[in-house]
Protein backbone atom coordinates (compact mmCIF):
# COMPACT_ATOMS: atom_id res chain seq x y z
CA UNK A 1 0.00 0.00 0.00
CA UNK A 2 1.65 3.27 -1.60
CA UNK A 3 2.01 6.00 2.11
CA UNK A 4 2.61 9.54 2.35
CA UNK A 5 6.37 8.63 2.73
CA UNK A 6 6.57 7.11 -0.47
CA UNK A 7 4.91 9.96 -2.47
CA UNK A 8 7.92 12.29 -0.45
CA UNK A 9 10.15 10.16 -1.38
CA UNK A 10 9.67 10.34 -4.76
CA UNK A 11 9.00 13.79 -5.06
CA UNK A 12 12.04 14.92 -2.86
CA UNK A 13 9.58 16.68 -0.15
CA UNK A 14 9.02 16.40 3.30
CA UNK A 15 5.64 14.08 3.97
CA UNK A 16 4.62 16.93 6.18
CA UNK A 17 4.78 18.71 2.72
CA UNK A 18 2.64 16.23 0.75
CA UNK A 19 0.17 16.38 3.61
CA UNK A 20 -0.39 19.89 3.07
CA UNK A 21 -0.72 19.52 -0.69
CA UNK A 22 -3.47 16.62 -0.15
CA UNK A 23 -5.35 19.54 2.52
CA UNK A 24 -4.50 22.59 -0.84
CA UNK A 25 -3.17 24.68 1.86
CA UNK A 26 -2.15 27.69 -0.08
CA UNK A 27 1.33 28.25 1.24
CA UNK A 28 2.49 25.52 -0.93
CA UNK A 29 3.69 26.79 -4.44
CA UNK A 30 1.34 25.85 -7.13
CA UNK A 31 5.04 23.90 -9.05
CA UNK A 32 5.18 22.08 -5.80
CA UNK A 33 1.47 21.32 -5.79
CA UNK A 34 1.52 19.23 -9.33
CA UNK A 35 4.65 18.07 -9.24
CA UNK A 36 2.99 16.05 -5.70
CA UNK A 37 -0.14 15.63 -7.53
CA UNK A 38 1.63 13.77 -10.61
CA UNK A 39 3.55 11.39 -8.28
CA UNK A 40 0.25 10.57 -5.96
CA UNK A 41 -1.04 9.57 -9.44
CA UNK A 42 1.91 7.69 -11.24
CA UNK A 43 2.37 6.00 -7.70
CA UNK A 44 -1.53 5.06 -7.50
CA UNK A 45 -1.54 6.87 -3.85
CA UNK A 46 -5.29 7.65 -2.41
CA UNK A 47 -5.51 9.93 0.64
CA UNK A 48 -7.64 8.35 3.55
CA UNK A 49 -10.37 10.53 3.41
CA UNK A 50 -11.93 9.29 6.53
CA UNK A 51 -9.13 10.09 8.78
CA UNK A 52 -8.25 13.16 7.47
CA UNK A 53 -11.84 14.76 7.96
CA UNK A 54 -12.25 13.81 11.25
CA UNK A 55 -8.94 15.81 11.76
CA UNK A 56 -10.45 18.28 10.02
CA UNK A 57 -14.32 18.46 10.93
CA UNK A 58 -15.25 17.68 7.77
CA UNK A 59 -17.10 15.28 5.85
CA UNK A 60 -15.82 16.66 2.38
CA UNK A 61 -18.93 15.51 0.93
CA UNK A 62 -22.41 17.80 0.17
CA UNK A 63 -26.31 16.58 0.10
CA UNK A 64 -28.36 17.46 -2.86
CA UNK A 65 -31.94 17.05 -2.19
CA UNK A 66 -34.64 16.77 -4.97
CA UNK A 67 -38.21 17.75 -5.08
CA UNK A 68 -39.51 14.31 -5.19
CA UNK A 69 -38.24 10.81 -5.41
CA UNK A 70 -35.42 10.54 -7.33
CA UNK A 71 -36.71 7.86 -9.67
CA UNK A 72 -39.59 10.42 -10.81
CA UNK A 73 -37.28 13.92 -10.68
CA UNK A 74 -34.58 12.18 -13.03
CA UNK A 75 -37.21 11.95 -15.73
CA UNK A 76 -36.53 15.48 -16.31
CA UNK A 77 -34.07 16.52 -18.04
CA UNK A 78 -33.70 19.51 -15.71
CA UNK A 79 -32.29 17.39 -12.85
CA UNK A 80 -29.17 15.66 -14.78
CA UNK A 81 -28.16 18.91 -16.33
CA UNK A 82 -28.25 20.69 -12.64
CA UNK A 83 -26.76 17.91 -11.24
CA UNK A 84 -23.63 18.07 -14.03
CA UNK A 85 -23.04 21.52 -13.03
CA UNK A 86 -23.29 20.32 -9.00
CA UNK A 87 -20.47 17.80 -9.78
CA UNK A 88 -18.59 20.24 -12.42
CA UNK A 89 -17.61 21.98 -8.74
CA UNK A 90 -17.47 19.02 -6.44
CA UNK A 91 -15.20 17.08 -8.64
CA UNK A 92 -12.90 20.05 -8.96
CA UNK A 93 -12.60 21.19 -5.04
CA UNK A 94 -12.80 16.75 -3.96
CA UNK A 95 -16.15 17.05 -2.94
CA UNK A 96 -18.59 13.99 -3.17
CA UNK A 97 -22.11 14.49 -3.32
CA UNK A 98 -24.70 12.63 -2.05
CA UNK A 99 -28.25 12.33 -3.85
CA UNK A 100 -31.57 12.01 -2.23
CA UNK A 101 -33.26 9.01 -2.29
CA UNK A 102 -36.77 9.57 -0.29
CA UNK A 103 -40.27 8.23 -2.21
CA UNK A 104 -42.33 10.72 -0.57
CA UNK A 105 -42.06 14.32 1.19
CA UNK A 106 -41.46 12.54 4.66
CA UNK A 107 -39.11 9.82 3.58
CA UNK A 108 -36.82 12.78 2.47
CA UNK A 109 -37.32 15.25 5.73
CA UNK A 110 -36.74 11.97 7.61
CA UNK A 111 -33.06 11.55 4.95
CA UNK A 112 -32.30 15.12 5.22
CA UNK A 113 -32.36 14.79 9.56
CA UNK A 114 -30.47 11.96 9.02
CA UNK A 115 -28.08 13.43 6.81
CA UNK A 116 -27.60 16.63 9.98
CA UNK A 117 -27.81 14.49 12.92
CA UNK A 118 -25.45 12.31 11.23
CA UNK A 119 -22.86 14.39 10.15
CA UNK A 120 -22.79 12.36 6.87
CA UNK A 121 -22.31 16.28 4.83
CA UNK A 122 -20.90 19.50 5.22
CA UNK A 123 -24.15 20.90 4.05
CA UNK A 124 -27.40 20.92 1.47
CA UNK A 125 -28.06 21.97 -1.80
CA UNK A 126 -32.22 22.37 -1.92
CA UNK A 127 -33.36 21.69 -6.06
CA UNK A 128 -36.42 23.27 -4.91
CA UNK A 129 -38.75 26.00 -3.13
CA UNK A 130 -41.97 25.03 -2.15
CA UNK A 131 -43.96 27.11 0.42
CA UNK A 132 -44.08 26.08 3.81
CA UNK A 133 -40.99 23.57 3.18
CA UNK A 134 -40.19 21.45 6.54
CA UNK A 135 -36.86 20.75 5.45
CA UNK A 136 -36.08 24.30 4.60
CA UNK A 137 -37.51 25.15 8.46
CA UNK A 138 -35.44 22.14 9.72
CA UNK A 139 -32.03 23.21 8.26
CA UNK A 140 -32.76 27.25 9.04
CA UNK A 141 -33.34 26.05 12.78
CA UNK A 142 -30.16 23.70 12.90
CA UNK A 143 -28.41 26.30 11.59
CA UNK A 144 -26.84 24.06 8.76
CA UNK A 145 -25.06 25.33 6.05
CA UNK A 146 -27.88 25.01 3.16
CA UNK A 147 -28.28 27.10 -0.06
CA UNK A 148 -31.61 27.09 -2.43
CA UNK A 149 -31.92 26.67 -6.29
CA UNK A 150 -34.83 29.19 -6.29
CA UNK A 151 -36.71 31.47 -4.00
CA UNK A 152 -37.00 31.22 -0.28
CA UNK A 153 -40.67 31.07 0.95
CA UNK A 154 -39.41 33.77 3.47
CA UNK A 155 -36.45 35.60 5.34
CA UNK A 156 -35.44 35.99 1.73
CA UNK A 157 -32.76 38.10 3.30
CA UNK A 158 -31.25 35.35 5.49
CA UNK A 159 -31.04 32.37 3.08
CA UNK A 160 -28.25 31.87 0.26
CA UNK A 161 -30.16 31.22 -2.88
CA UNK A 162 -29.36 30.93 -6.57
CA UNK A 163 -32.37 31.78 -9.26
CA UNK A 164 -33.34 33.50 -12.28
CA UNK A 165 -35.96 36.12 -12.23
CA UNK A 166 -38.82 33.81 -13.42
CA UNK A 167 -41.27 36.84 -13.22
CA UNK A 168 -39.65 38.61 -16.25
CA UNK A 169 -39.05 35.47 -17.67
CA UNK A 170 -42.95 34.22 -17.66
CA UNK A 171 -43.85 38.04 -18.69
CA UNK A 172 -41.67 38.28 -21.37
CA UNK A 173 -42.44 34.62 -23.12
CA UNK A 174 -46.15 35.68 -23.25
CA UNK A 175 -45.51 38.93 -24.58
CA UNK A 176 -44.43 36.74 -27.45
CA UNK A 177 -47.55 35.48 -28.03
CA UNK A 178 -49.38 38.50 -27.59
CA UNK A 179 -46.86 40.25 -29.94
CA UNK A 180 -47.85 37.43 -32.58
CA UNK A 181 -51.06 38.16 -32.08
CA UNK A 182 -52.49 35.59 -29.47
CA UNK A 183 -55.58 36.66 -27.10
CA UNK A 184 -56.67 33.16 -26.07
CA UNK A 185 -53.32 32.14 -23.79
CA UNK A 186 -53.16 29.18 -21.60
CA UNK A 187 -50.46 28.31 -18.71
CA UNK A 188 -49.36 25.04 -17.90
CA UNK A 189 -47.43 25.08 -14.99
CA UNK A 190 -45.93 22.92 -11.86
CA UNK A 191 -47.61 22.76 -8.37
CA UNK A 192 -48.91 25.21 -7.20
CA UNK A 193 -46.84 25.43 -3.83
CA UNK A 194 -43.69 25.33 -5.55
CA UNK A 195 -42.17 29.11 -6.60
CA UNK A 196 -40.61 28.76 -9.65
CA UNK A 197 -44.34 28.08 -10.92
CA UNK A 198 -45.68 30.69 -8.57
CA UNK A 199 -43.75 33.62 -10.28
CA UNK A 200 -43.75 32.78 -13.74
CA UNK A 201 -47.86 32.33 -13.48
CA UNK A 202 -47.59 35.88 -11.75
CA UNK A 203 -45.59 36.92 -14.94
CA UNK A 204 -48.17 35.45 -17.21
CA UNK A 205 -50.67 37.26 -16.19
CA UNK A 206 -49.26 40.61 -15.76
CA UNK A 207 -48.39 40.04 -19.25
CA UNK A 208 -52.17 39.57 -20.54
CA UNK A 209 -53.05 42.20 -17.88
CA UNK A 210 -50.74 44.64 -19.45
CA UNK A 211 -52.38 43.71 -22.60
CA UNK A 212 -55.63 44.03 -21.76
CA UNK A 213 -56.11 40.61 -22.08
CA UNK A 214 -58.99 38.06 -20.08
CA UNK A 215 -56.84 36.21 -17.34
CA UNK A 216 -59.32 33.15 -17.08
CA UNK A 217 -58.87 30.24 -14.61
CA UNK A 218 -60.11 27.70 -16.98
CA UNK A 219 -56.80 28.14 -19.03
CA UNK A 220 -54.33 27.91 -15.85
CA UNK A 221 -53.89 24.02 -15.34
CA UNK A 222 -51.60 22.66 -12.47
CA UNK A 223 -49.40 19.34 -13.10
CA UNK A 224 -46.32 17.26 -12.35
CA UNK A 225 -43.20 18.53 -14.56
CA UNK A 226 -43.79 14.91 -16.60
CA UNK A 227 -45.04 14.60 -20.27
CA UNK A 228 -47.66 12.92 -19.10
CA UNK A 229 -48.50 15.77 -16.82
CA UNK A 230 -48.08 17.63 -20.19
CA UNK A 231 -50.78 15.83 -21.80
CA UNK A 232 -53.27 15.22 -18.86
CA UNK A 233 -53.19 19.37 -18.93
CA UNK A 234 -53.94 19.59 -22.64
CA UNK A 235 -56.61 17.06 -22.97
CA UNK A 236 -58.33 19.41 -20.30
CA UNK A 237 -57.69 22.52 -22.58
CA UNK A 238 -58.64 20.76 -25.93
CA UNK A 239 -62.35 19.69 -24.30
CA UNK A 240 -63.23 23.58 -23.72
CA UNK A 241 -65.89 25.37 -25.47
CA UNK A 242 -62.61 27.71 -26.95
CA UNK A 243 -59.53 26.41 -26.68
CA UNK A 244 -56.37 28.38 -26.18
CA UNK A 245 -54.62 29.68 -29.44
CA UNK A 246 -51.14 29.57 -27.60
CA UNK A 247 -50.15 27.99 -24.54
CA UNK A 248 -47.34 28.80 -22.40
CA UNK A 249 -46.08 25.54 -20.83
CA UNK A 250 -42.83 26.16 -17.45
CA UNK A 251 -41.55 23.44 -18.47
CA UNK A 252 -39.89 21.48 -21.62
CA UNK A 253 -40.57 17.70 -20.50
CA UNK A 254 -44.63 18.99 -20.43
CA UNK A 255 -43.87 20.47 -23.42
CA UNK A 256 -43.11 17.13 -24.76
CA UNK A 257 -46.20 15.99 -23.62
CA UNK A 258 -48.42 18.30 -24.92
CA UNK A 259 -46.75 18.15 -28.36
CA UNK A 260 -47.63 14.39 -28.28
CA UNK A 261 -51.03 14.93 -27.05
CA UNK A 262 -51.35 17.61 -29.59
CA UNK A 263 -50.62 15.69 -33.18
CA UNK A 264 -52.86 12.24 -31.54
CA UNK A 265 -55.62 15.18 -31.60
CA UNK A 266 -54.60 15.88 -35.29
CA UNK A 267 -53.78 19.98 -33.91
CA UNK A 268 -50.71 21.12 -35.66
CA UNK A 269 -48.01 23.11 -33.99
CA UNK A 270 -47.72 26.11 -34.77
CA UNK A 271 -50.34 26.22 -37.47
CA UNK A 272 -53.48 25.57 -35.10
CA UNK A 273 -51.89 26.04 -31.39
CA UNK A 274 -48.40 28.12 -30.72
CA UNK A 275 -46.48 26.69 -27.92
CA UNK A 276 -43.27 28.42 -25.49
CA UNK A 277 -41.35 26.68 -23.27
CA UNK A 278 -38.95 26.60 -20.11
CA UNK A 279 -35.63 25.34 -19.84
CA UNK A 280 -33.99 25.02 -23.03
CA UNK A 281 -33.26 21.02 -22.09
CA UNK A 282 -31.83 19.21 -25.27
CA UNK A 283 -35.12 18.08 -25.88
CA UNK A 284 -36.39 21.39 -26.91
CA UNK A 285 -33.88 21.66 -29.69
CA UNK A 286 -34.56 17.90 -31.22
CA UNK A 287 -38.33 17.52 -31.33
CA UNK A 288 -40.64 18.83 -34.20
CA UNK A 289 -41.25 21.14 -33.91
CA UNK A 290 -38.20 22.99 -32.33
CA UNK A 291 -39.36 24.71 -29.28
CA UNK A 292 -39.26 28.52 -28.59
CA UNK A 293 -38.08 28.31 -24.68
CA UNK A 294 -36.75 30.44 -21.90
CA UNK A 295 -32.92 29.47 -21.52
CA UNK A 296 -32.40 29.72 -17.56
CA UNK A 297 -28.87 28.05 -17.79
CA UNK A 298 -29.11 25.18 -15.93
CA UNK A 299 -25.58 24.08 -15.66
CA UNK A 300 -24.61 27.59 -14.09
CA UNK A 301 -27.62 27.10 -11.63
CA UNK A 302 -25.67 23.78 -10.35
CA UNK A 303 -22.18 25.61 -10.63
CA UNK A 304 -23.08 28.56 -8.61
CA UNK A 305 -25.45 26.77 -5.79
CA UNK A 306 -22.55 24.08 -5.10
CA UNK A 307 -19.40 27.06 -4.75
CA UNK A 308 -21.86 29.16 -2.89
CA UNK A 309 -22.12 25.75 -0.73
CA UNK A 310 -19.07 25.25 -0.35
CA UNK A 311 -17.60 28.52 0.50
CA UNK A 312 -20.66 28.58 3.57
CA UNK A 313 -19.46 25.17 4.74
CA UNK A 314 -15.31 26.24 5.09
CA UNK A 315 -16.30 29.90 6.15
CA UNK A 316 -19.12 30.03 8.68
CA UNK A 317 -18.95 33.68 8.34
CA UNK A 318 -19.83 34.03 4.88
CA UNK A 319 -22.25 36.28 4.13
CA UNK A 320 -26.00 35.38 2.39
CA UNK A 321 -26.20 35.42 -0.81
CA UNK A 322 -28.95 36.25 -3.48
CA UNK A 323 -27.20 34.92 -6.87
CA UNK A 324 -29.09 35.73 -10.13
CA UNK A 325 -28.76 33.63 -13.16
CA UNK A 326 -29.48 35.67 -16.52
CA UNK A 327 -31.78 33.83 -18.79
CA UNK A 328 -32.66 34.38 -22.49
CA UNK A 329 -35.17 33.65 -25.08
CA UNK A 330 -34.71 30.68 -27.82
CA UNK A 331 -36.76 31.81 -30.87
CA UNK A 332 -37.50 28.51 -32.85
CA UNK A 333 -40.67 26.84 -34.55
CA UNK A 334 -43.16 26.47 -32.30
CA UNK A 335 -45.22 30.45 -32.60
CA UNK A 336 -46.81 31.58 -35.53
CA UNK A 337 -48.91 34.62 -36.31
CA UNK A 338 -52.25 34.17 -35.38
Amino acid sequence: MVTIKDVAKATGVAPSTVSRVIADNPRISVETKKKVRKAMKDLGYHPNINARNLVAKSTKAIGVIMPSSADKALQNPFFPEILRGIGSVTHRMQYSMTLSSGQTEEEIFEEVQRLVHGSYVDGVILLYSRLEDRVTSFLKEMKFPFVIVGKPYENMNEITHVDNDNFIAGKEITQHLIENGHEKIAFIGGSRDLFVTIDREAGYKAALQEADLEVSDRYKIHTEFLKSGGREAVETLLSLDEPPTGIVVTDDLMSVGVLSLLEESGVRVPQDISLVSFNNVYLSEIIRPALTTVDIQIHELGVQSAKALIEKTVNKSEPVKRISIQHQIVYRDSVSKQ
